[in-house]
């Protein structure tokens, strides 16, 4: 047990930089093509450890392949929804609420995983294709509100083909992630299987709650207000964009 907390308070920093955006990668968004979009969408996914996280408790129990295409399709179907529709339209939510409520979706996959609403509330779980589809949903949000931060912040006004193209290199990060957990359960002796599944469900729960506590910290303690200051950039920039049009439409008068 000492040696978990040991390895959990050593991933704290890291835990901490679930779903952000490299300086780097907002500098050169800001003058990218369809293919560099379809880059930052899998570059994005592979080190969003929150999305990797639900991602191992989908999975983590499935052998049957029909299983697998099953739930990974809810959730793609999911998070797509969102990703493409909200960016497409301009809907967003504060990003450390949004990814406070991921947080918990990594919570509630390890605790279903133990089988823990048997245990605790001796009742049945919800139905596990629905809330995989739900929590779906919200990936996808939290895709979305960061990709259109980003937007503004580089002044870029995205279009269908980048929106698009940005949840195709979604989908290609969550394959190469679903592929490595799979060879890795696979490679797990079955004499081994339950305790090393406990374990791995448990370090799901705990390190969700972690997640949860640093982005609720965040959410009440930043004295930036990200959010408010994001708002007022795209209206800003909106502003910019229709004082544009107006001076465009403006002929010099005639004597």
């Amino acid at each position: 047990m000492k040696k978990i907390l040991l390895f959990l308070s050593l991933c704290i920093p890291f835990i901490g930089l679930a779903h952000g955006v490299p300086e780097s990668t907002i500098k050169a968004m800001a003058d990218a093509s369809a293919f560099d979009y379809i880059y930052f969408g899998a570059t994005h996914m592979l080190t969003g450890y929150d999305h990797i996280l639900f991602l191992i408790g989908i999975v983590f129990f499935l052998s049957n392949y029909l299983d697998i295409l099953k739930f990974i399709t809810a959730f793609t179907i999911a998070h797509c929804i969102t990703l493409i529709f909200a960016t497409l339209y301009g809907i967003t939510a504060n990003a450390y609420l949004v990814d406070a409520v991921i947080a918990f979706s990594v919570i509630y996959k390890g605790f279903e995983n133990l089988d823990g609403f048997k245990k605790y509330f001796s009742t049945q779980a919800p139905n596990l294709v629905l809330m995989v589809f739900i929590f779906g949903l919200i990936h996808g949000f939290g895709l979305s509100t960061k990709l259109q931060e980003v937007a503004v912040a580089t002044g870029v006004h995205l279009s269908v083909l980048q929106i698009i193209s940005f949840n195709i290199g979604v989908e290609f990060g969550q394959i190469a992630v679903l592929v490595l957990v799979f060879l890795i359960t696979k490679m797990i002796k079955i004499e081994l299987f339950d305790r090393i599944a406990k374990f791995s469900n448990w370090i799901l729960v705990i390190a969700g709650t972690l997640l949860l506590i640093f982005q609720l910290h965040g959410y009440f303690t930043d004295t930036s207000h990200q959010h408010t200051k994001y708002i007022e950039a795209e209206e800003l920039h909106n502003e910019q964009h229709k004082h544009g049009d107006e001076h465009e439409h403006v002929h010099p008068r005639t004597h």
